[in-house]
């Protein structure tokens, strides 16, 4: 009996050796990776990624995973660069209800870039949007995470549509209380058409005093430090930054609320002012509050330079739908109406903002990666369009790291989800990108994409090509429909 007993005991010590231990179970592992880390602006070589469901479980060395590790799907990143999903945080949906499907059409554009995560600043089909956002949630509707403002807040007879239109405080307080408690909407978005001032910075109060994040147009009747001060979490445009640098933005301000000054002169004056203390006293200011900027400097660059080009021949045009195309005629022809003046301006206006995007890094204030890509807004296509935003960023002077930063951090940091989002680490969400270059060299390398990974699922580079097939083969039937007699 005693060597039975010692050849069961010698094979119950092999089981139980760690070596030989059972693997664990992966649904995915992405092998012989460099992984991006964007917070320590550093790369980390032959390493291994699991993935199991919607989660990031393991991160290491690539030997040391594999003998521990095993999964039902690999992805081969040998030679390839591994970062967070990218978050456009400034996009639109709109045109009106006839609008509504050439509007979705747009969502497999986001996760065919690369784009995990959007942040919809409202338009004028709020409604639908939000059904969207729980749509695609439940899985019942492909595309990227959909984070939502629903409806903007305006005043009475506003500019743009898809509003709830306030005139008084309590007016200000039913709005908020519907997009919290009905709407549950992510954030609020606070425009400037017709908006009281005074009620532009209530809005502000009370939606922080209720615990919702605010994202607007600063009403050039106000300085930015209002806004600021009254709590703005998010200021929209890079132009609105670039007016806290006027020496005399308080003046300018008064002037303007009190009708001695019309918005061209208002502009002129901000231009004349601009001061590089003055602004960064101001941004230090935005940084110590933690307020965020989105810049969407490369819609304003398009539509600054359509003198220079129409974008008759852009390849994105092929993704877009006629009646879509058909609100970008607005812009065009406000812009054609400019004379040279007119035009030598706004060209020397868009370099003169762009010149901001260093002091704001160097003052500490969070840049957002958006596009303001949507309806109305010309040439600016979804998708597409954010990577030439970062390019655009680092033309103009951050580093290719503070802009890949913009584009994968920035966004979790402003609602608050670094512990979820804009890493490569265990407990992180699956929202990856493998990249055939590196863009921490080159920020244009986020263009070359091999791999997406969104709430765990991979799509390759087939998949992705197909999502871009499909929306073209719509857009194109659109195109003939719409030509047919």
């Amino acid at each position: 009996m005693k060597p039975l007993f010692s050849t069961l005991l010698s094979s119950l010590l092999v089981l139980a050796s760690p070596a030989l231990a059972a693997q664990m179970q992966g649904d995915v592992i992405i092998r012989h990776v460099t992984i991006v880390d964007v917070e320590g602006a550093k790369t980390v070589a032959a390493q291994a990624v699991v993935l199991k469901g919607e989660d990031i479980v393991a991160v290491g060395a690539d030997a040391a995973i594999a003998k521990d590790w095993r999964a039902a799907r690999t992805v081969e990143g040998k030679g390839r660069y591994l970062i967070p999903g990218l978050w456009d945080m400034h996009v639109h949906f709109g045109g009106g209800p006839e609008l509504i499907e050439e509007n979705k059409a747009l969502l497999p554009l986001y996760v065919a870039n690369g784009i995990t995560t959007i942040r919809d600043a409202s338009g004028d089909l709020p409604d639908q949007v939000l059904a969207w956002r729980g749509e695609i949630a439940n899985g019942s509707l492909f595309g990227p995470r959909l984070l939502s403002s629903g409806a903007k807040l305006e005043g009475i007879a506003p500019l743009w549509k898809g509003t709830i239109e306030v005139g008084s405080e309590a007016e200000v307080d039913a709005a908020l209380a519907r997009l919290k408690d009905r709407d549950k909407v992510d954030f609020v978005k606070i425009t400037d058409s017709t908006l009281k001032p005074e009620l532009f910075l209530y809005a502000l109060r009370r939606a922080k005093a209720l615990g919702l994040r605010t994202s607007g147009h600063i009403p050039m009747a106000l300085t930015t430090g209002q806004a600021v001060g009254a709590g703005i979490s998010s200021i929209e445009h890079l132009d609105y930054a670039y007016n806290a640098g006027a020496r005399d933005e308080a003046a300018i301000a008064a002037d303007f609320a009190a009708g001695r000054i019309d918005r061209a002169e208002a502009n002129r004056r901000l231009d004349a002012g601009f001061d590089r203390d003055t602004a960064m006293t101001a941004y230090r200011s935005f940084a110590a509050k933690g307020v965020f900027v989105t810049p969407t400097l490369n819609g304003s660059r398009i539509i600054a330079w359509l003198d220079r080009d129409d974008h008759s021949n852009d390849a994105g045009l092929a993704y877009i739908g006629p009646k879509l195309r058909k609100t970008y005629d607005w812009r065009v022809e406000r812009a054609a109406k400019a004379d040279a003046a007119a035009i030598a301006a706004r060209h020397k206006h868009i370099d003169d903002m762009a010149s901001i995007l260093p002091m704001l890094a160097e003052a500490g204030v969070p840049i957002i990666a958006g596009t303001d890509a949507g309806f109305l807004n010309s040439f600016n296509y979804p998708g597409f369009g954010l990577h030439d935003e970062i390019a655009l960023f680092a033309a103009k002077g951050l580093t290719p790291a503070q802009a890949l930063a913009s584009a994968t951090r920035a966004g979790p940091a402003w609602f608050g989800w670094l512990d979820r989002y804009g890493a490569i680490k265990p407990g992180m969400e699956a929202d990856l990108v493998l990249l055939n270059r590196n863009p921490l060299e080159d920020i244009t390398a986020t263009r070359a994409i091999d791999t997406v990974v969104m709430r765990g699922t991979v799509h390759d580079r087939a998949a992705l090509d197909k999502m871009l097939a499909d929306t073209k083969t719509r857009v194109a039937a659109w195109n003939a429909e719409a030509a047919a007699p």
